[in-house]
């Protein structure tokens, strides 16, 4: 989608690069802060219930199209982890970080999957932002799965966390979507 409205403006190969960095960093930086204020707010379970991290992953993927989305999406918990272990607090720990870099990097590359239709209608954001959700779930699930002699993480203790977290699920799948038709509706009445 920012693509398309980038082209629409006959912006340069280096100026479109240097915005997508711009906004990609813009995106990794919210994701590092987001689950920040939300453990304060509300501390570790309301992170577990509310996903924060996820929100700008996804909107990432919805606004930067799948390759864009998928560094997005895998630099995301890795930025936060780098960040947060200087600080002495590991957001998320070590052992959960190769998980949730896999899980969000699927979440943004399936909704980025969608951008050239949300483009042309932004409530393809809708089912963009709900499969790319099951899908990074099931992914993260499924990578327990096949792991867990190995790790200390459990298929029936991740199922349980994706239980508590889908009221974050549902909220941003409502949320992020009017974000991204909101964003649409803002590039596409500039170039009107």
């Amino acid at each position: 989608m920012f693509e398309n409205a980038l082209t629409m403006r006959n912006v340069s190969y280096g100026t479109k690069i240097t915005y997508k960095t711009l906004v990609s960093a813009g995106l990794v930086a919210l994701a590092v802060i987001l689950p920040q204020l939300v453990h304060l707010a509300l501390g570790q379970p309301g992170g577990v219930k509310w996903l924060p991290m996820y929100l700008p992953v996804l909107i990432g993927g919805c606004l930067l199209g799948a390759k864009w989305g998928l560094a997005v999406g895998a630099l995301s918990p890795l930025v936060s982890f780098l960040i947060t272990s200087a600080m002495g607090s590991p957001m998320p720990m070590a052992a959960r970080l190769p998980f949730m870099m896999a899980e969000l990097a699927v979440f943004a590359l399936v909704s980025g999957l969608f951008t050239k239709k949300i483009a042309d209608n932004g409530l393809w954001a809708f089912p963009a932002v709900i499969l790319a959700q099951v899908t990074g779930r099931t992914v993260f699930l499924g990578l327990i799965a096949a792991t867990q002699s190995m790790t200390d993480f459990t298929v029936p203790m991740i199922w349980s966390q994706i239980q508590t977290g889908v009221v974050g699920l549902l909220a941003q799948a409502i949320i992020v979507p009017v974000i991204i038709i909101g964003l649409r509706k803002l590039m596409v009445k500039d170039n009107d």
